[in-house]
């Protein structure tokens, strides 16, 4: 019997033998360390040596009869766990066992003096493709000596029957006694003194395949699986980075609440609060994120080749604080989107509002109502019925009896690899995460609605809010020769979108991105210096570890933009340039300084006449460099653009002016540029716009407004805003003649096509290239348009 294996030894058809963790570590060793992926080196003891632990010391007898009381009796299920693990923990290793783990250990450190080793559990039935069994065993950090090493390789084997390790295998069907425990020995990463985190080779949230999203905070890495601290996440874009780009479409600054190092006076695992300076500063550089992402690409390729299908893979990962180098220390196969097929795409939409009791990351798409239950303790079980809502201070394993009975969760603290986030994906319920002061402002005992339906947050509405679930089955949508395309502004949306079968996005809303991510008017930051002292203070706080405001500018927008575009690749995305009245510029931090007062906003300072302005113009060169950084540095090729209400032609080949000079030009590396046909005078003058842009898009509702001299903010006369109208119409049939003999394409990216059928109709009779909608309209618009274009299909809404 072999009692010890090297990790040089073994990969991943072992994992009868050492266990899924382990095996996997095998694998990559082997592998991939030529590859450059750095694997600490170690060793396992073997399944057959726990078996022969088991048998020297005839615990089969004990153990068995106290795991049938607990089927018996699952209230049992606390107190038998803990007296198995008594049992094991007052037996002994035989001396060969011990033996042959000192040498081995001794092997592993060198000729020094003993080395810190980690010592990782790893079962049988573990880390499988349907089944991760992630955390419900135990590992354990600084293990240093032989005693104190033998003594956490029992600690290990007895965590096999901690109650959460109990249940789970009840819950997947496997049997106790057959599963076996495998012990990893392996050289310790300094992380406590440097940094630790996890990486998904797709997004944990919604199985987008195409990025790796990578987790990370100060010290021990614990603190992330727990949920005890928000963590910094970088997104690297899988195709782009496989071309050779510096691919990091995002970078978020989490909270990194606390930090978990080995205290070497009380040689100990400590937890404290994280340093102000660090709490805001990122954990990695992009060099860092990039080396990891690429490992990711290489451990996902490697097992994926291995196993005849694609892998996505949950790595563990850590730098250490001592000599800064990077390390994988685990990888095993993500279990739940991998097991997806996609073919039906469900969408829940909130349709009432309430009192918004709490807020944080939201965890899923998903909506469920169900009395608040506010539970400080996993052993409170008997508090939380079937259906209710958990709302607690943070989970670990030892939560998972209360979690399987919720119909979502709440946590106060976590981000989006937190244990509540990772059991919420698995349960298919929905999650708030990261929720502050929850248990406070969240009634026990009230009904509640948790939706994380509405973007990257997550709400928690007081009382039942309507809702609504639609299953859409994509194989049974029919296909059109129109192109179906989508408007999107929030780019937390854009990966679960993506998954729609549309050509593309045909309207993206920078201003959006702007509110929501910058929040800051951009001249207020180019003239920093002649702002209001509080005015200064708000920029310093949001703008703090940026090299330049002008960086912190470009860096959000494009990572906003960056995020729709990466969703969507290769297919085009149409990025507007922002399209805000002076009334709506005006409430970002700092725009009353530098935005006049407007009678009639709709009709004033907008679009290309403000980008040409020498009073906003430096603002507008700062968008074009967040557009430029998308194509040139992220390599997000598919990012078109498109300007807003451009007036005159005189005015459009000032913007392509200003446009070049940022090396953003008609053509170059396939860039289009595009004009939104809004105006009477783009219809009447569309000969002209057709030979300076490469297309239009018509704006239905500005184009109604101004064609029928409608205010559309005015409630006096908006009986007569009407897209129907004969004159609208003319409109847009007179643009689409001269667009189509010019072989310009022509889109639609505005309400009218969802809402009038029969507006629909007549696009797509007079030749309209593509018709882009909100996504709620998308399957109603799409059977419309292949009803039209007289095609035959069968289509299935569930």
């Amino acid at each position: 019997m072999s009692i010890i294996r090297w990790f040089g030894e073994i990969g991943a058809g072992d994992v009868a033998i050492v266990g899924g963790k382990n095996a996997s570590l095998g694998e990559m060793y082997s592998n991939l360390t030529s590859e450059g992926v750095a694997v600490p080196n170690g060793f396992a003891t073997t399944a057959a040596a726990y078996r022969q632990f088991i048998e020297d010391n005839d615990l089969t007898p004990p153990l068995s009869s106290l795991l049938q009381q607990i089927d018996d009796d699952p209230d049992r299920l606390v107190d038998n766990a803990r007296q198995i693990r008594d049992v094991i923990m007052n037996a002994s290793f035989s001396p060969d066992f011990k033996d042959n783990v000192t040498a081995a250990y001794r092997e592993l450190s060198g000729s020094a003096e003993p080395v810190p080793v980690a010592v990782r559990s790893s079962a049988t039935a573990e880390d499988l493709p349907t089944a991760s069994f992630a955390g419900q065993q135990e590992s354990y950090l600084m293990v240093v000596g032989e005693w104190a090493l033998l003594s956490s390789i029992q600690k290990a084997f007895s965590s096999l029957f901690t109650a959460r390790a109990i249940n789970y295998r009840i819950d997947m069907g496997f049997d106790h006694m057959a599963v076996a425990l495998s012990v990893g020995v392996q050289h310790m990463v300094r992380s406590d003194s440097g940094v630790s985190g996890v990486m998904f080779t797709l997004d944990p949230d919604t199985g987008f395949r195409d990025v790796i999203v990578i987790d990370s905070i100060w010290g021990l890495g614990e603190n992330i699986v727990q949920g005890r601290s928000t963590p910094d996440e970088f997104h690297v874009h899988k195709p782009t980075m496989r071309d050779g780009f510096t691919s990091i479409t995002r970078a978020i600054v989490g909270e990194k609440e606390l930090t978990m190092r080995y205290s070497d006076e009380g040689r100990r695992i400590v937890n404290e609060p994280t340093r102000a300076e660090m709490r805001r500063s990122l954990t990695l550089n992009s060099d860092e994120v990039m080396q990891l992402a690429r490992w990711g690409d290489l451990i996902e390729r490697h097992y994926s080749d291995r196993n005849g299908t694609e892998t996505p893979m949950d790595i563990e990962w850590a730098k250490d604080g001592v000599t800064g180098e990077l390390f994988v220390v685990q990888a095993r196969p993500e279990t739940i989107h991998s097991q997806t097929t996609g073919a039906v795409v469900r969408q829940y939409a909130v349709s009432g509002r309430g009192p918004i009791l709490s807020s944080g990351i939201a965890i899923g798409s998903a909506v469920a109502s169900g009395v608040a239950r506010v539970v400080d303790d996993p052993t409170q079980l008997e508090q939380v019925r079937q259906g209710d809502v958990l709302v607690t201070s943070t989970t670990d394993p030892d939560w998972e009896p209360i979690m399987k009975r919720a119909a979502a969760i709440v946590t106060e603290h976590g981000g989006r690899t937190a244990h509540a986030a990772i059991v919420a994906r698995e349960l298919g319920i929905p999650a708030v995460v990261g929720a502050a002061a929850a248990r406070r402002s969240i009634p026990d005992g009230r009904p509640v609605t948790v939706s994380c339906a509405e973007g990257a947050v997550g709400y928690v509405y007081e009382g039942e809010i309507a809702f609504q679930v639609r299953d859409i089955n994509l194989d049974t949508l029919p296909s059109t020769r129109t192109k179906i395309m989508i408007n999107l502004g929030d780019p937390d949306q854009a990966y679960t979108l993506a998954a729609l079968p549309v050509a593309g996005v045909g309207l993206a809303r920078m201003e959006f991105i702007l509110a929501g991510a910058v929040q800051v008017h951009p001249m207020a930051l180019l003239s920093y210096e002649a702002l209001p002292s509080d005015v200064r203070r708000h920029i310093d706080e949001i703008t703090y570890g940026f090299e330049s405001r002008g960086q912190f500018f470009v860096h959000k927008l494009s990572e906003g933009v960056a995020t729709i575009a990466a969703g969507f690749y290769p297919r085009p995305v149409i990025v507007r340039f922002s399209d805000f009245k002076t009334n709506e510029y005006r409430n970002l931090i700092g725009g009353t300084q530098f935005e006049p007062h407007e009678e009639n906003p709709m009709i004033g300072w907008r679009g290309a006449s403000r980008y040409i302005d020498p009073a906003y113009q430096p603002a507008f060169e700062m968008e074009a460099q967040a557009v430029k950084r998308v194509r040139n540095v992220l390599g997000l090729k598919n990012l078109h653009i498109m300007v807003p209400f451009c007036r005159s032609v005189h005015e459009g080949r000032a913007v392509l002016d200003i446009l070049d000079k940022h090396d953003l030009r008609r053509g170059d590396d396939g860039l289009e540029i595009l004009v939104m046909a809004e105006l009477p005078s783009n219809i009447f003058n569309a000969g002209a716009f057709a030979e300076l842009f490469d297309g239009f898009s018509i704006g239905t509702n500005d184009l109604t407004q101004l064609v029928l001299g409608v205010d559309r903010d005015s409630e006096r006369v908006a009986r007569a805003f009407d897209e129907m109208d004969p004159a609208v119409l003319r409109a847009c049939e007179m643009l689409l003649d001269v667009a189509n003999e010019a072989g310009k394409p022509v889109g639609v990216c505005g309400q009218a096509p969802s809402d009038y059928p029969e507006f629909a109709e007549f696009l797509v009779e007079h030749g309209v290239s593509s018709i882009s909608l909100s996504p709620d309209a998308l399957v109603e618009t799409v059977i419309r348009v292949a009803a039209i274009e007289n095609q035959d299909f069968g289509v299935l809404l569930d």
